[in-house]
């Protein structure tokens, strides 16, 4: 459940579909998001399911399940 909600959150960020992001991805290799698309994926993240991620937790952050982790 929470897959599919950050899927729709990067999906409506980078005008994509849903449904060809799978965990492994990489934000920036793989997905082609820039700085401030990370941002708004970022910010759509703690606004959708309420929580706050730190600046150094975010360095860890390089694949869709990497954020995943932080969520659950």
């Amino acid at each position: 459940m929470e897959f599919q909600k950050l899927q729709k959150i990067i999906a409506e960020v980078l005008s994509i579909d849903d449904t060809d992001i799978v965990q492994e991805m990489s934000f920036i290799d793989d997905l082609g998001a820039d700085s401030l698309e990370l941002f708004q994926i970022l910010m759509g993240v703690e606004k959708e399911f309420d929580i706050s991620i730190d600046e150094e937790t975010l360095k860890d952050v390089i694949t869709v399940g990497d954020l995943l982790e932080i969520i659950c």
